[in-house]
């Protein structure tokens, strides 16, 4: 049986690079799109949540099957706030205004056109299965090396 599981996705709307980038079109969908599909499709989930700070986010994850029930704060809101922290606003949200608790969350970036619904359910597997805390997936790529990690023997 499994566990109780939210999938919380990360989108706010202060881009600088890509203004809306979120729910920019990419292939004909809205860029949030991708996760919020895969995330439904999955089945993991009880719930799949947008963490957003803008009206126009919110109503766009709302129209693709996602809810967006509370107001991102503008203190974790910018260009520096990390996604743990924002997951974890989602869990106190969801613990104190909801008196729900999820024994895994998992964070969908809202910017992952190619995240597939078995992926997450792997990736689910390997953590139900390996003991350990988290997951996170990596890939090869040729550049940049800004965002790589080195594959050691262990």
């Amino acid at each position: 049986m499994m566990k109780k599981a939210v999938a919380i996705i990360p989108a706010r709307g202060g881009s600088k690079r890509i203004p809306k980038k979120n729910i920019r079109p990419f292939f004909g969908k809205p860029m949030i799109q991708y996760s919020i599909d895969a995330a439904l499709r999955s089945e993991l989930f009880e719930r799949v949540i947008v963490s957003a700070d803008t009206d126009e986010i919110r109503k766009i994850a709302e129209q693709l099957g996602a809810e967006s029930p509370f107001d991102r704060p503008a203190k974790l809101a910018d260009d520096f706030t990390p996604l743990a922290d924002v997951v974890y606003h989602s869990l106190e949200w969801l613990r104190d205004s909801q008196h729900q608790f999820y024994n895994y969350a998992c964070c969908i970036l809202a910017t992952a056109p190619f995240i597939r619904a078995e992926d997450l359910k792997r990736g689910y597997e390997v953590l139900k299965n390996s003991g350990v805390s988290s997951v996170v997936p990596v890939t090869s790529f040729p550049y940049p090396i800004f965002r790589a990690l080195q594959v050691d023997k262990n």
